[in-house]
């Protein structure tokens, strides 16, 4: 490919053709995302963001027009990505957080410490790279293809990455709506033990809105508020992340600098007089947006009539962020990753939702 601004046999190229394209890849996420949000309503155990998903990597694999946009898809999609997680602050409430009691966040701290360190540990066992165990540990410790949104905005991730991370997520959700509600009856949980149960150990909410009314609607009203209480978790894990990316960043930035220096003996690297990276280098801004959002709702500045308008932004926002991945992914890509994610994400699984039973047991939250 010439360079831009170069002249060829077919003339000049034309600056503005990136920007055109760029606008033409989102008009094809957003057409992916509605038709996803059509079909999903027909399945929504599957969930639309599921099936947009589905549907992008088809496309790009079966359509060449859409397929030469794949580079284009990258950045609407990161923006469908942040603006979904600012929306999803405006459904989150201090006030709720109180109405479930300080009891069930021991559970739900404790789950979110299990998985913190066990995706690390065990992701390194199974030989699984730290981009993609660091999504799939996200996405089970904290609301799955949220948490992965929010997670692929601050560190470096491919749409490859990000779509078999949330295929992982997928699979346990589903895993989730057929054996949460047996188990729950087998171990005779209560409504409030049951709900406590679901939303510190299912992934994405749509999931726990199945998982616990399929047990009851006590427990089901109960799930849905535990799980808006552990999305909160997606503000310390992308500052941390954010942070650790920073550090990592800078500290790769300052080995090249003394490489190219003793290669050519022409001058010293000098001292940065800083270890830390800058506050506004390490939040990303989209973060301190959900932060402002969760608490406008929470002083009551969201008004109750527009929460249902603006749940169903940020589930649309969702979908046609995971069609944006779909859409630039590989098959090639997914296909050479192999099932150790998977494996990963299954033990994570089971890690979590043993750990809030065992928590809720210890708490007298059965």
């Amino acid at each position: 490919m010439s360079p831009a601004g170069a002249a060829g046999p077919a003339g000049p190229a034309r600056p503005a053709r990136p920007a055109g394209t760029v606008v033409l890849a989102g008009l094809v996420i957003l057409a992916t995302a509605l038709v996803a949000t059509v079909l999903g309503g027909h399945v929504p155990v599957v969930g639309a963001p599921v099936v947009a998903l589905a549907l992008g990597v088809l496309l790009g694999g079966a359509c060449p027009p859409v397929a030469r946009l794949r580079p284009r898809m990258a950045l609407p999609g990161r923006w469908c990505l942040q603006a979904a997680v600012v929306v999803l602050g405006t459904s989150l409430s201090l006030r709720q957080i109180a109405d479930t009691g300080l009891a069930s966040l021991p559970v739900l701290a404790g789950t979110l410490g299990v998985a913190l360190v066990a995706t690390p540990l065990l992701g390194r066992a199974l030989g699984v790279n730290g981009r993609l165990r660091t999504l799939v540990g996200a996405g089970t410790a904290i609301c799955g293809a949220s948490a992965i949104a929010a997670t692929a905005g601050v560190i470096a991730v491919t749409e490859a990455e990000i779509a078999y991370a949330v295929a992982t997520i997928f699979a346990f959700n589903i895993a989730a709506v057929v054996v949460f509600p047996v188990l729950g009856h087998l171990l005779d949980l209560s409504p409030a033990g049951f709900g406590l149960w679901a939303g510190s150990a299912v992934n994405d909410t749509s999931s726990v809105v199945a998982v616990g009314y399929a047990f009851g609607a006590a427990a089901g009203t109960h799930a849905v508020v535990v799980k808006l209480t552990r999305t909160l978790a997606i503000v310390p894990l992308t500052l941390g992340l954010a942070f650790v990316q920073a550090r990592a960043d800078r500290a790769a930035r300052a080995d090249r600098a003394a490489r190219a220096d003793r290669a050519d003996h022409a001058a010293q690297v000098a001292p940065t007089g800083r270890t830390l990276p800058r506050l506004r280098q390490v939040v990303p801004g989209f973060v301190v947006l959900f932060a402002v959002a969760a608490l406008a709702n929470s002083l009551g500045l969201v008004p109750s009539t527009v929460h249902e308008p603006l749940g169903h932004v940020a589930a649309f926002l969702v979908t046609a962020a995971l069609a944006a991945v779909g859409l630039g992914t590989r098959l090639g890509e997914l296909r050479a990753t192999g099932p150790r994610p998977l494996l990963l994400g299954a033990l994570l699984w089971v890690c979590v939702a043993g750990t809030a039973l065992l928590l809720q047991a210890a708490t007298g939250q059965w």
